[in-house]
């Protein structure tokens, strides 16, 4: 089906801050209706993204999710991110917006917008099983970084990653000591973006 195109269309709490929020992600409105019934549409690139007013949409409730294939994700999360710091001052790692972390090679990130709806951005080239399929982990901590990751990267929680990797430091000689280093590094990370620390 040659030329066919599929565009998400993502409900959100206000129009005027959805599209505030867009743009300063390089997203720019192509269309704009506040009556019969507020609606936009938004482009980046070849990504589109339409939107509709919904009342009483709860975003902490919200399940909304969007894939975008991209060429590059690490220098587009390092844009997102510092479009974010600049506007909210800080790293939105939780609550609304927020974005997950990313490390060097790593194929996607998901973005959180002020309504709830996600986006997940995937490398177009992304190996099977983002990219870990052929290393498979032999030891409790090994599989326990590999599921945290999952959970915490792709997505979006973090709550369920750290009782992964809890469970895992438990238990004695559950790995080897770099495992146990990376394990603690994330979980000091997760404690940061749950509020554990004062």
């Amino acid at each position: 089906m040659k030329g066919d195109v599929s565009i998400p269309l993502l409900p959100c709490v206000e129009l005027a801050p959805t599209l505030e929020f867009y743009a300063l992600l390089g997203f720019e409105v192509t269309y704009r209706q506040q009556a019969p019934n507020p609606y936009a549409a938004t482009r980046r690139g070849g990504a589109q993204l339409h939107f509709f007013g919904l009342k009483g949409l709860d975003p902490a409730k919200a399940f909304s999710t969007c894939l975008v294939i991209v060429d590059e994700v690490e220098e587009l999360h390092a844009r997102f991110l510092d479009a974010l710091r600049k506007a909210y001052g800080r790293t939105p790692v939780r609550g609304l917006p927020r974005m997950t972390r990313m490390r060097k090679g790593q194929t996607r990130f998901t973005l959180t917008d002020p309504s709830g709806n996600s986006l997940m951005f995937i490398r177009r080239d992304e190996p099977a099983g983002y990219g870990d399929d052929a290393n498979t982990p032999a030891t409790v901590l090994g599989k326990a970084l590999k599921a945290a990751r999952r959970l915490r990267d792709f997505k979006g929680d973090d709550a369920a990653a750290a009782k992964v990797l809890d469970a895992a430091l438990k238990k004695p000689d559950a790995g080897t000591a770099k495992e146990r280093e990376q394990a603690l590094a994330d979980r000091a990370e997760l404690a940061v973006a749950l509020g554990e620390t004062s």
